[in-house]
């Protein structure tokens, strides 16, 4: 990691902070490859309300929000029919974004790094596989994955729907 990034962190969306959060937007040919950061918080909300975990989080450089990202919990629910044993008792990068105005400058590298070492503490229990989600022709997302060791899964892929991808903790 370059000195430029020394200072990304993670921070828990609270009501200080996802104002702020909301405004984040990725470019305009990227909307369709995530949710918005409103509806993801939604989501969050509702998921929690179910007493399932999500935890949203800003990914912020020093004090200025660049990104959000979202980590679930055993979200086998997610597959139509029967889920790969995978998305069992296993963690989920349910959302995952920088800014357009932040992109290419090494955060999402920064922030995957510690998501996954976030992951890798086991917030909700021991598991062993973490996996992630993203629109097949999404290639900087794809790219990104890999390099962590993100694994497509074509079988589980349904035509329309977004590549499932998975890792070993």
């Amino acid at each position: 990691m370059n000195n430029e990034m020394k200072n990304v962190r993670l921070v828990k969306v609270d009501t200080k902070n996802f104002d702020a959060l909301i405004d984040l937007e990725v470019n305009e040919e990227q909307k369709n490859y995530v949710a918005s950061n409103i509806y993801s918080l939604a989501e969050a909300y509702a998921t929690k309300s179910e007493g399932r975990f999500a935890l949203p989080l800003g990914i912020y450089d020093g004090e200025t929000p660049v990104g959000f990202l979202m980590i679930g919990y055993d979200y086998p629910d997610f597959c139509d029919g029967e889920a790969p044993e995978y998305q069992k008792n296993s963690y989920l990068i349910w959302r995952f974004m920088i800014d357009k105005n932040y992109q290419r400058k090494g955060y999402g590298r920064a922030a995957m790094q510690q998501a996954l070492e976030l992951v890798r503490s086991f917030p909700c229990g021991e598991s062993k596989y973490c996996w992630i989600s993203y629109e097949p022709e999404n290639e900087a997302a794809r790219k990104l994955y890999a390099s962590f060791g993100f694994v497509e899964d074509p079988e589980h892929y349904v035509e329309g729907e977004e590549m499932p991808a998975v890792m070993k903790l």
